[in-house]
C-alpha cells in the first residue's frame, strides 16, 4: 500500500523493490479541476481503479477512470448528461545518474521519468481526464442548436427569423433586377 499517507501516492524505489502488485481503487472530487470551464455544469467524483505492478525497472500503471458529468450542450446549451469510461495506462521509471549522462541522445520513449523518491498518480490521472473530456458534448445527436439571429432553441420550437442569408458584401446588389 501507499507510504505517504495518500492512497496514490507511492516511493518509487520501495514499490520496485518490493516487487508486489499494488490496486488502487478510489474515488477523487474533480470540482476544482473544471472550475473555471463554462461548458462543465457539474461533475460527479471521479472513480479511480488501478493496477499498480513493478516489472524490473519501470512501474506500470493500468486500470480505467469512470465519472458522471453534466456539460452544457455545443449546440443548444441545454445540460446533457454524460458519462465517461477512460482507459488508463503509462510507464514509470525512476531517472538514474547514468539517465542524466546520456540525457544527449533523442530516444522516443513512452516511459515517464520520475526524478523524485516519490511517485503521486493523481496530476497524470487528472490530465487523462481533461485530455478524454468529450470536445464538443450534444445534448442529441439531431439537437437543431440556438437560432443565429433572435436565439431561440430550435429544438423546442421553429423561429419566424428568415432562412435567407445573403453575404454582406453583394447586399448592395439584391434590389438590382427589382426594377
Amino acid at each position: 500500500m501507499s507510504v505517504w499517507g495518500d492512497i496514490m501516492q507511492f516511493r518509487l524505489k520501495e514499490l520496485l523493490a518490493k516487487d508486489q502488485t499494488e490496486i488502487v481503487n478510489t474515488q477523487l472530487d474533480v470540482t476544482e479541476l473544471f472550475r473555471n470551464r463554462q461548458d462543465v455544469i457539474s461533475t460527479g467524483p471521479l472513480h479511480i481503479q488501478l493496477t499498480v505492478k513493478p516489472e524490473g525497472e519501470i512501474v506500470i500503471v493500468e486500470g480505467n477512470l469512470e465519472i458522471d458529468m453534466e456539460l452544457a450542450c455545443s449546440r443548444c446549451l441545454e445540460s446533457t448528461h454524460t458519462h465517461s469510461s477512460i482507459p488508463f495506462a503509462e510507464q514509470f521509471k525512476p531517472v538514474s545518474s547514468d539517465d542524466m549522462n546520456s540525457a544527449d541522445e533523442d530516444e522516443e520513449s513512452d516511459l515517464i521519468e520520475i526524478a523524485t523518491e516519490r511517485l503521486d498518480l493523481q496530476p497524470f490521472v487528472e490530465e487523462y481526464l481533461q485530455l478524454f473530456m468529450p470536445f464538443a458534448p450534444l445534448c442529441k445527436t439531431e439537437c437543431q442548436g440556438l437560432c443565429a439571429q433572435c436565439g431561440s432553441n430550435l429544438n423546442e420550437n421553429q423561429c419566424t427569423c428568415s432562412k435567407e442569408r445573403i453575404d454582406p458584401r453583394l447586399e448592395s446588389l439584391k434590389d438590382f433586377f427589382k426594377e
